[in-house]
């Protein structure tokens, strides 16, 4: 007997995915199981409206959530932790440190580790005695120094906590605005931690994926730090219209009922994080368009993607004037032309959004 495929119309995938994300008319309860659920917000101090992790929770939760909740959880609480620029839940931690003891994987690191064992052992003993600290506030007594044509040449004590915190012996502590504090990862990570063995936690961090997306691809491109894909977890199903197999949440299939809302996104945010995915589902075509000359965008600088039930329908060109105290619309793209509902909608998250920044006046 042949394995059974689900057919889904591109409709019943875009409310999966809608659902997954948290982005319907049923909000979280808090920002602790917001990310759970989400598994993830991603660090990011592009700030033209808010930073990517603020913006994200208040797609989620509203008004009533408040930046401080986040810094709480990682901080005091230690309910969620930082690593490799994600917030994930504290639950997760072993699931990160599967492996970590192998690691790095390429002898070029391991050479430059190898040669710079004191250095190490300084920065673990001087944590120790005065941790949390900065990169900063570290002396940087590196043998061998970090080679790069990039950003990391010669940024050696930066290069060596970032080891550290691969391989489970240091963690993010919390962070000073950008700048990071580090700490022994003991003092940061739950004391009753876990880790499973690599294959067990590939398999459930897979599965944690599917959960938050929704629908996913098994196989595709390898993107830095958090992959689009999920393996072969799940159910496999088609989806009309597209090429290939998807894997679905089995979780997800339980309920058909869907009461959408309108979202302002930010451009990092998982539900269009995915380019590909987000043409394929939605017909949605995103490019982060602050890289380019201003003279070239055809959205703007951090142009805010418009969820509107299940679709999406538009992009807001945004930035937030501290200065000015005034959240400036500078051009509404109707990507569908806009009911009068849409724009209603939209302009009620405009507003919302704005007297969630502190600003006090919003100007189109």
């Amino acid at each position: 007997m042949g394995l059974v495929v689900l057919q889904l119309t591109r409709q019943q995938a875009r409310r999966i995915a809608v659902r997954a994300q948290l982005l319907t008319a049923d909000r979280p309860a808090d920002l602790v199981t917001m990310v759970h659920d989400l598994t993830l917000l991603q660090v990011d101090p592009t700030a033209a409206v808010a930073p990517n992790a603020d913006l994200v929770a208040w797609s989620r939760l509203g008004a009533v959530y408040e930046p401080a909740r986040l810094r709480q959880a990682l901080e005091i609480d230690r309910t969620l932790f930082e690593h490799n620029a994600l917030i994930r839940p504290a639950s997760d931690v072993g699931l990160y440190l599967a492996g970590a003891a192998d690691w790095p994987e390429w002898e070029r690191m391991r050479e430059w580790l190898r040669k710079n064992e004191t250095f190490r052992r300084d920065v673990l003993e001087l944590l120790g005695e005065r941790g949390p600290l900065t990169s900063r506030e570290i002396p940087d007594t590196s043998v061998v120094p970090w080679a790069s044509t990039g950003w990391t040449n010669d940024r050696n004590v930066t290069q060596l906590l970032e080891c550290l915190m691969s391989r489970g012996e240091v963690a993010i502590s919390g962070r000073i605005g950008r700048e990071r504090k580090w700490d022994l990862a003991e003092r940061v990570y739950p004391a009753d931690l876990v880790v499973p063995t690599v294959e067990e936690a590939t398999r459930r961090k897979n599965e944690r994926r599917l959960r938050s997306l929704g629908i996913a691809r098994a196989k595709g491109t390898a993107v830095p730090v958090e992959p689009w894909i999920v393996g072969f977890v799940g159910e496999p199903a088609e989806v009309e219209g597209t090429k290939g197999e998807w894997r679905v949440d089995p979780a997800a299939l339980e309920t058909d009922d869907f009461a959408g809302r309108t979202a302002l996104l930010s451009p990092f945010d998982r539900l269009v994080h995915n380019r590909g995915r987000a043409e394929e589902l939605f017909g949605f075509e995103y490019t982060l368009e602050m890289y380019k000359p201003a003279a070239k965008r055809r959205w703007g600088y951090f142009a805010l993607p418009v969820l509107h039930g299940d679709q999406l329908v538009g992009k807001v060109d945004a930035t937030a004037d501290r200065k000015a105290s005034v959240l400036r619309v500078n051009a509404v793209h109707e990507d569908v032309a806009f009911s009068r509902r849409i724009s209603k909608d939209v302009q009620s998250e405009l507003e919302s959004l704005a007297e969630w920044l502190g600003m006090t006046d919003l100007q189109h």
